[in-house]
This record gives C-alpha cells, structure tokens and sequence, in this order.
C-alpha cells in the first residue's frame, strides 16, 4: 500500500533530514525531493543556494554560524546522467567516486562503504543518500546509522529501485520522529504515491505539510526523462543576509 507522503509529513514533527524519488503518473519524469529541518538556531540558520547542476547551503546570516560542522554542504550534485542527492558531504564523496571509478554502477555503493553516520552524538545522525539515473528513472537510496544508538556499530542499507512504476515513489529520512535522543529511521524506504508532475505544485504541497517551527529548506527536481533536462524549485524559510 502506498502512503499519502504530504499526510506522513503533516503528522510528523521532525522527521529531520528527507529525501524522496520516484516517477510521477504519465512516467515521462521522474520527481526528485530533499529537504532540510533544523531544532537549534545553528540547524535553522541556512538557506539553499543554487550551484551549476545542483545545490549548496549557506549560512542565512554568517554572522550567527557558530558551528559549520554537518551544516554547510552540496545536497545535490549533478553528473552526466545521474543526479547526486544526500544530507552531508557525502554527495562529493559519491560523485569523486563515480568519476574515477571505472564500474559507475557500483560507485554509490563503493563510496558510502567508506563513510558511517555523523558524529554529533548521541543522536549519530544518520546519513542519507539517493542516486537517479536520469535517462530512465531508476534510483537507489541509502541510509548508513548506527546500531541502536551505539556509536561503534554501523549499518549500511542500500536500496535498489532499477525499474520503478509509474506514480510511485519512496521516502527516506533521518530520523523516525521527535525525541531525545532523536532515534533514527527504520525499516525500508516508505513506498509513496507520486500524484504531481508540476514541480512548482509538488514543492508546494510538500512545503506546506511540514511542520512549520522546524522547516527550514526544500529543494525539487523533475527530470525529463526523455530529454534528460531538469527544472528546479527551491523555497527557503529564511532570507539570506548579504555580508
């Protein structure tokens, strides 16, 4: 059974970090989100800023970063084909993976062997990741955690998705739910309806189920399969305060 994703979001508080992929009806795109939620005024404190094929964040206001540690990031990268999606630097690790890696198909696999969730206990944030191929749609997504809250135990989850259906997608976050310490995520990827192909009108449903204290950024793509060209949509809670 496929979950309503905006009704999933709507009722839960802090899901964190999130990425969703999938093909929207007609299968003519596929629909790429991620976005970002923060409890701390150094988590709230960013915005989404474009860079050449995808994303980076920035300081809202420099003046009150006091930690950049897991803050400032490229979530979304873009090489060839594949669009690169993840809530860390990681995203790099992949792509510098695939550039040199002369078997591309295992190159997120390959990457993300050579990281483990963030240090910032004792919540270890989970890292989570995506890959899209976008000439046919097909994706993975990962989630490295740690064991139950155990900092020397990771896990590492890879899944793979090489023929997605039509109006369907799947959704990972970091955590679970609110809490302290926030737990993570279990289980597979959450199986969602994919009902929008307008990106404007995707983001802003999604924009509107999350909880409105701890959003902070949002970020889709729809990618034309056929074409492989993509349009972006980014809305940010908070203004960037020019230096």
């Amino acid at each position: 059974m496929k979950e309503n994703l905006y009704e999933y979001l709507a009722g839960n508080e802090y899901p964190g970090r999130g990425i969703c992929i999938g093909k929207e009806p007609s299968g003519n795109k596929a629909m790429i989100a991620y976005f970002i939620m923060g409890r701390s005024v150094n988590s709230r404190n960013r915005v989404f800023d474009p860079i050449d094929g995808g994303i980076r964040t920035l300081a809202a206001d420099p003046s009150k970063m006091t930690d950049p540690h897991l803050i400032i990031y490229n979530p979304v990268l873009t090489l060839g084909s594949t669009t690169i999606v993840t809530n860390g630097d990681q995203t790099d690790t992949i792509r510098d993976f695939m550039v040199r890696n002369d078997f591309p198909g295992y190159s997120f696999e390959a990457a993300l062997s050579t990281r483990t969730f963030e240090d910032d206990g004792p919540n270890w944030t989970p890292r989570i990741s995506g890959v899209v191929d976008m000439r046919a749609g097909s994706y993975k997504l990962s989630i490295l955690k740690s064991d139950n809250g155990d900092e020397k135990s990771v896990q590492r989850f890879t899944f793979d998705y090489p023929q997605p259906l039509t109006g369907e997608g799947h959704f990972i976050s970091t955590y679970k739910c609110n809490g302290t310490p926030i737990p993570s995520f279990t289980g597979e990827p959450i199986r969602v309806a994919m009902d929008e192909e307008d990106p404007d009108k995707y983001a802003a449903r999604l924009w509107k189920a999350l909880n409105e204290d701890n959003k902070v950024s949002l970020f889709v793509r729809a990618i034309d399969l056929a074409k492989q060209g993509y349009e972006d949509v980014i809305i940010n809670k908070y203004k960037k305060v020019e230096e």
